[in-house]
């Protein structure tokens, strides 16, 4: 495997991780919002779009190269024309085909899982925000329920106030 396609394997192996570490169900959204608040985040997320645009760029140039080189050596005329030469030239183009395949599989999958990793990120954090946004949501229904009940009871007083003077007039 060449330098690029290790790195780029490497890159897989690592989005993978990290989607089944953010997947992980007993860490709960809003402790990796205190994790992406971090400083250090905020001086890395100016750079992001770009580093996401340069990623997905790459990779794409990455898979298109290897479409490339499958259709290159699934062509039967290829294979035809590498067999008559040398005996062992069916076996040879098999074993580039065979890496090839390997670098269009390498390459989409990465191209696809640092897509989802994105979007994951966007999703834990969206998530966070509504739990927290719920708590407060929560805490000011409580409070105006209770301001609520704390009206009626004043409203029932005066009503009961109101009908005790009217009575007493009539008498």
């Amino acid at each position: 495997m060449t330098l690029q396609w290790a790195a780029v394997a490497t890159f897989l192996y690592a989005e993978i991780g990290l989607i089944l570490i953010f997947c992980l169900p007993f860490i709960p959204p809003q402790r990796w919002q205190k994790i992406f608040s971090f400083s250090v985040w905020g001086k890395i997320a100016t750079f992001w779009n770009k580093a996401f645009l340069t990623i997905i760029i790459l990779l794409i140039v990455l898979f298109l190269d290897a479409v490339r080189e499958v259709r290159k050596y699934s062509s039967v005329h290829t294979i035809e024309k590498s067999s008559t030469s040398r005996p062992d030239a069916y076996e040879h183009t098999q074993m580039k085909l065979f890496r090839s395949q390997r670098n269009l599989y390498i390459s989409g999958f990465s191209l696809f899982f640092w897509l989802v990793l994105r979007r994951l990120v966007t999703l834990i954090t969206q998530l966070a925000k509504e739990l927290s946004n719920k708590g407060v949501l929560k805490t000011q229904a409580e409070n105006t329920n209770k301001a609520a009940k704390k009206f009626l009871e004043e409203n029932e007083k005066l009503k009961r106030f109101l009908l005790a003077k009217v009575h007493c007039r009539k008498l």
